[in-house]
């Protein structure tokens, strides 16, 4: 796979030629007067192609790591994420899969992202400004998808990378074991209030430019979230077990077969069922395994 280098300002985006659909991804170049900054080198690449100084990892997901092992040059990501990208196996713990499955997932990783088992990695904290002379590029922590999950805004550019809030039909991902709905829909409102030029993200959509645009479709973007809700408070006009709740697929599609479904869809039913009884629509049932609509 290859990569077009796409320009924005002083930003490059290495938009793969599949657009970035997983397992590949678009990395984002900060080209300053006084530094290069690298972030999320993906599977696209086989080598440095800017001459990095730094490289930041926007949360610890391996397709956001994949090409970190072609850059020798010092290496960060969020405090709350660095355990977990410096270890794959800290990475992979996070992912809260059975062992049978997490055997498979590690073995996927290894052929596919072959990444090393550990790399050096700096914690930054919130609000972490990269100076690399004329621009500037802010660390914006948007927890939800993972917890140390960020964007990073470039000035003067007005270029703001949205990394895994990436506004696909397929909709926001929560489904790790430390992974948060609320933080999720907090984050998205933390985005839409930043009046940038350019939005990047890191899979499919590329580039949005213009606030209008970006508005637009990160409300479709929530509205899948909710509608994810809507559906189970559907599904539960009769008791249902977590079991059944599953086996209906809030996330996937029902022909999807892989060894992460169903801990994805398990974690994000809970997700949803805690918020949902929280809200008083939901209830435990008589029998503590099942789970009803409040009507």
């Amino acid at each position: 796979m290859s990569f077009t280098d796409r320009r924005f300002g002083q930003v490059s985006v290495l938009m793969a030629d599949n657009l970035g659909a997983v397992p590949y991804g678009n990395s984002v170049v900060v080209h300053g007067s006084d530094g290069v900054l690298v972030v999320d080198p993906s599977l696209a690449l086989d080598h440095d192609p800017v001459g990095a100084d730094a490289v930041l990892i926007s949360h610890a997901h391996e397709d956001h790591i994949a090409g970190l092992k072609y850059f020798d040059t010092p290496a960060y990501a969020h405090h709350l994420d660095a355990p977990a990208v410096a270890s794959t196996e800290v990475m992979v713990s996070q992912y809260g899969l059975a062992p049978p499955e997490r055997r498979v997932v590690e073995q996927f990783i290894d052929s596919q992202f072959a990444l090393p088992p550990t790399r050096e990695v700096g914690p930054l904290p919130n609000g972490h400004a990269f100076d690399l002379g004329d621009r500037t590029a802010t660390l914006i922590h948007l927890p939800g998808h993972t917890p140390g999950h960020c964007g990073l805004l470039v000035e003067p550019d007005g270029f703001l990378y949205l990394a895994d809030i990436d506004l696909t039909s397929f909709g926001p991902m929560y489904g790790d074991r430390d992974s948060s709905v609320d933080d999720f829909l907090t984050s998205m409102d933390v985005v839409d209030a930043i009046d940038a030029r350019w939005y990047g993200t890191f899979h499919q959509k590329g580039v949005v430019e213009g606030r209008p645009e970006f508005q637009v479709r990160l409300r479709a973007y929530r509205d899948k979230l909710l509608s994810r809700e809507t559906r189970l408070l559907e599904f539960l006009g009769e008791p249902r077990s977590l079991a059944e709740i599953v086996d209906h697929r809030l996330v996937y599609r029902a022909h999807v077969r892989a060894p992460y479904v169903e801990a994805v869809e398990e974690r994000t039913a809970t997700l949803h069922l805690e918020r949902l009884i929280a809200a008083g629509q939901v209830a435990v049932h008589p029998d503590p395994t099942r789970y009803r609509r409040v009507d």
